[in-house]
C-alpha cells in the first residue's frame, strides 16, 4: 500500500500564486472599470441629449389643446354650428385602477343621475381603453373644481377646460349641418393622428361636419406643464394657443330654415326652398329630428329608445333620402313633354270620371267628371283623364325625357354624405329592371306620378325652380357670390308661360289649392298640389286610419309667378293628401315677404302643438326619462345600428301601385270655384279592380 505524501509548499509558492491571482483580478478589475468608464462616457456624452429629454419629461407633461372647430355659418353669417366655452370631464379606461370606485366617486361628485350613470358605464362597456370617454360637459365651476382637486386619487379622470361644439337651433338643423362624437377604433386606424385619441377631441360624424371633417378641424395647440413624480401640476410652463378650424358659409337663409322645420310641425316630411336667380339652397328642413347638440355628447339608452320608438325616423333625412311616388306635381312637366312633341294645348278631351285603357277603368280624381278638358285645365283641375288620353299618344319615352330634364332622377353635386336619386321609368328600364315588357298602364300610371316613379324633395323642389326660370339650375348649398351661368333648359318661352298661368290658376284661379293664396298684396304664387297613394282602398281610405297607410302629399310653388324669385317644394309624409303640404308652403313662401305675418301664424299653431320643436323634443325625453328611467334598452353598437335601419328601410317599403285602382273618395272643405275642385287632389288612377301588386314588397325605392 503507497502512502499519500502531502505537497510540500514553500513561501515562495505562495507568493508566486498570490502575484498571479491578484495580477488577473486586477486586470477584469481593471477591464471592467474601462467599461464601466466607457459606457458612463457614452451616456453623458453621446446619450446626453436623449436621456436630458426624458428627465425632462418626467419632469414636464406635453399635452394636445383640441382645435376649436370652425363655424358652420348661414348666408348671413349667423351661426348653424358653433363653439362654447366648455368645463368637462373625461376618463380613459386604461389608466383607471378601479373603475366601479371611480364611477362613483365621479357619480357623487358631479351630481349625476342613474340615467348619466347607466349611459356612461355602456360608454366604458364599448369603448376602446386607450381613448377617451365623456362623463361630463357644460359642467359649472363648483363641479369642475370639485372633481380637479381630486385629481391625484382619481387615476385616468381627465379634467378640460375648453370649446365644446355648439348647434344654437337645435334639432330643426340635425339633417342639414350634422353632429359630431369622439372617434372610433376605425377612425384612427385610417389616419393614426394622437390628437384622434385626445380627451374632448371630436370628429365630425354625420352631415356637412362630417363632409368638411379636415376644413373644420384646425389645427391642435399644445400645453407643457411641470409636475410631481404622482402627476399633480405644479405650474404652467408653456402654452401655444390652437389654430381654429376654417368657417364654412352655407347659402341657408337660417330663420328660414328654423321657420320652414318648426312649420312641419308635428308632421312627418320635408321642405326645400331654392332661389330662381341662383339655384341657391335656402331651406332644407326635414323632420321629425334629433337634437344634434345631445348627439355631440354621446346618445344615451333613453334618447336612443325615444327616437327609435319614433314611427317617423327622425333619424332620416327626407330631404335626400326620402324617396316618394310625386302624384300630380308631375303634371306640368308632363304637360311641358306634351308641347314639346308638338300637342295642341286647346286640344281637349271630355272627362267623365275615367278612362278605359284595354280591359281596365282608370277614374279621374273627381267622380263627377270635369267635362271638357284642355291642357290648362288639366293642370289647374287635375283632371287625370286628361293626362290619361294624350300620355298614351306622345308615350312615355318623350315624358321620361322631360322628367330627367327638369332634375328627376338626378344625383346632384353637393356636400352631403349621399342622396337616393329616384327612378324615372321608360320602357327600356323596366326590361332591364324586372325582364318585362312595358304596358300601356305604366305609362297611364307614370304621367300622373304613380306606379314606379319615385323622387326625393330635392329633386321636386329643382323641377320646380327649373320650370319657374326656364334654365337648367344646379342646386348649390356653399355660399358664393357668383351667379350661377345656368344655361337654358331649350324649352320655347310661350311653352313656360303657358304653364306659368296655369300653375297660378291652381291657386289664384278655378284650381284646386285655393287656400294656397299668399297672404302678401301683389305677389301672386303659382303652384302644383299632389297626392300620392301608397295603398289601395281595400287597405285604407288613404285619408285616416293608421298613419302608414294614409296618402303622401305633396306641394310644389314658385313665387311671384309672372318673375319667379323662389321655388318650394313640400311632401308631408302620410298627411292625408296634399292638404297637409300646401298650408305649409304657403306659410314657408309668406315667410319670405312678411316674416313677422308668418311667425304670428306659426306661434298660434305651436300653442296647439304643445311647444316648438325642439321643446317638444325636450317634454318627449321627460316623459320617457318618467317612465323608463335607466331601464331603457342599450344604445345598439354601430354594425347593430345599419341592421335596423335596413330592416325598418325594407318595413316601410310599399307595393308599388301601378295597377288599376279603387277610387278614392273625393275630398271635402274644397274652397268655391266655378269648376268642380278640391282641397288635395286624388292622383290616383283607380277602378272598381282589387289592388293586385306587380312588384314584390320593397322594390319602391331600388329603381334608378
Amino acid at each position: 500500500m503507497k502512502l499519500f505524501r502531502p505537497r510540500h509548499v514553500s513561501m515562495a509558492t505562495l507568493r508566486n500564486s498570490f502575484d498571479r491571482r491578484s495580477l488577473f483580478i486586477g486586470a477584469a478589475q481593471g477591464g471592467l472599470g474601462l467599461v464601466l468608464a466607457g459606457r458612463l462616457g457614452y451616456l453623458a456624452v453621446a446619450q446626453n441629449e436623449k436621456y436630458q429629454l426624458e428627465a425632462e419629461s418626467n419632469r414636464v407633461n406635453l399635452s394636445l389643446i383640441p382645435p376649436r372647430r370652425g363655424w358652420i355659418l348661414d348666408r348671413n353669417g349667423a351661426p348653424l354650428a358653433s363653439n362654447r366655452a366648455d368645463f368637462r370631464v373625461d376618463v380613459i379606461p386604461d389608466r383607471m385602477d378601479d373603475t366601479d370606485e371611480t364611477i362613483a366617486t365621479l357619480g357623487d361628485l358631479l351630481e349625476l343621475s342613474d340615467v348619466e350613470i347607466r349611459d356612461l358605464l355602456d360608454k366604458l362597456e364599448k369603448s376602446h381603453g386607450f381613448a377617451p370617454v365623456e362623463v361630463a360637459s357644460g359642467l359649472d365651476w363648483d363641479r369642475f373644481a370639485a372633481v380637479s382637486v381630486r385629481l391625484p386619487d382619481l387615476p385616468g379622470v381627465v379634467t378640460q377646460r375648453g370649446f365644446s361644439r355648439y348647434y344654437p337651433t337645435g334639432c330643426t338643423v340635425g339633417h342639414l349641418v350634422g353632429y359630431v362624437g369622439t372617434a372610433s377604433a376605425e377612425d384612427y386606424e385610417k389616419e393614426r393622428n394622437p390628437l384622434l385619441v385626445t380627451p374632448g377631441y371630436k370628429i365630425g360624424k354625420d352631415g356637412l361636419e362630417k363632409v368638411f371633417e379636415h376644413r373644420l378641424r384646425g389645427k391642435p395647440g399644445a400645453r407643457r406643464v411641470e409636475v410631481t413624480a404622482g402627476g399633480r401640476i405644479v405650474r404652467d410652463l408653456e402654452t401655444r394657443e390652437d389654430d381654429p378650424g376654417a368657417p364654412i358659409k352655407l347659402t341657408i337663409n337660417g330663420p328660414l330654415q328654423d321657420y320652414a322645420a318648426r312649420r312641419l310641425g308635428t308632421e312627418s316630411g320635408a321642405v326645400v326652398v331654392m332661389d330662381c336667380q341662383n339655384g341657391d339652397i335656402l331651406a332644407m328642413a326635414s323632420m321629425p329630428c334629433f337634437d344634434p347638440n345631445s348627439f355631440s355628447d354621446g346618445i344615451g339608452r333613453l334618447e336612443w329608445k325615444m327616437l327609435a320608438d319614433d314611427d317617423h325616423v327622425p333619424l332620416r333625412n327626407k330631404v335626400l333620402r326620402g324617396l316618394y311616388p310625386p302624384g300630380s306635381t308631375v303634371k306640368p312637366m308632363v304637360a311641358l313633354s306634351f308641347l314639346e312633341a308638338g300637342l295642341d294645348p286647346e286640344e281637349t278631351v271630355t272627362c267623365t270620371g275615367g278612362l278605359r285603357v284595354g280591359n281596365r277603368v282608370f277614374h279621374c280624381w273627381n267622380r263627377r267628371g270635369h267635362g271638357r278638358t284642355n291642357m290648362a285645365k288639366g293642370i289647374y283641375q287635375s283632371c287625370d283623364v286628361y293626362f290619361y288620353h294624350f300620355a298614351q299618344k306622345v308615350g312615355m319615352e318623350k315624358i321620361a325625357e322631360m322628367a330627367k330634364h327638369l332634375g328627376l332622377q338626378q344625383e346632384f353635386d353637393l356636400p352631403v354624405v349621399g342622396q337616393s336619386y329616384g327612378t324615372v321609368p321608360d320602357p327600356a328600364w323596366k326590361l332591364r329592371k324586372y325582364d318585362k315588357e312595358w304596358q300601356t298602364f305604366d305609362t297611364v300610371n307614370a304621367t300622373i306620378g304613380q306606379g314606379y316613379m319615385l323622387v326625393n324633395p330635392l329633386q321636386q323642389a329643382v323641377m320646380a325652380s327649373r320650370i319657374a326660370s326656364g334654365r337648367k339650375l344646379m342646386p348649390r348649398l356653399i355660399y358664393s357670390e357668383k351667379p350661377q351661368n345656368a344655361p337654358s333648359l331649350g324649352i320655347p318661352q310661350e311653352h313656360l308661360d303657358y304653364v306659368h298661368q296655369a300653375m297660378s290658376d291652381v291657386i289664384n284661379g278655378p284650381g284646386t289649392a285655393g287656400r294656397a293664396r299668399l297672404p302678401i298684396d301683389d305677389v301672386l304664387m303659382a303652384g302644383k298640389t299632389g297626392t300620392a297613394q301608397v295603398v289601395s282602398l281595400n287597405v285604407s281610405s288613404g285619408k285616416g286610419g293608421p298613419w302608414k297607410y294614409r296618402d303622401h302629399g305633396h306641394f310644389i310653388c314658385f313665387a311671384p309667378f309672372d318673375k319667379p324669385r323662389y321655388a318650394c317644394a313640400v311632401v308631408v309624409e302620410h298627411g292625408g293628401g296634399s292638404g297637409a303640404a300646401y298650408p305649409i308652403a304657403r306659410d314657408v313662401m309668406t315667410f319670405l315677404w312678411d316674416p313677422k305675418k308668418a311667425l304670428e301664424k306659426l306661434h298660434e299653431f305651436e300653442e296647439g302643438w304643445g311647444g316648438t320643436a325642439q321643446q317638444r323634443l325636450d317634454a318627449r325625453y321627460a316623459a320617457y326619462a318618467a317612465e323608463y328611467g335607466g331601464n331603457a334598452p342599450r344604445v345598439p353598437s354601430e354594425e347593430e345600428k345599419k341592421v335596423q335601419e335596413a330592416d325598418a328601410a325594407q318595413e316601410e317599403d310599399q307595393p308599388i301601385v301601378n295597377a288599376a285602382q279603387s277610387p278614392r273618395p273625393e275630398p271635402t272643405g274644397a274652397p268655391p270655384s266655378p269648376a268642380p275642385s278640391a282641397d288635395a287632389t286624388s292622383t290616383t288612377a283607380t277602378a272598381s279592380a282589387p289592388f293586385i301588386p306587380l312588384q314584390p314588397p320593397g322594390s319602391a325605392g331600388s329603381g334608378q
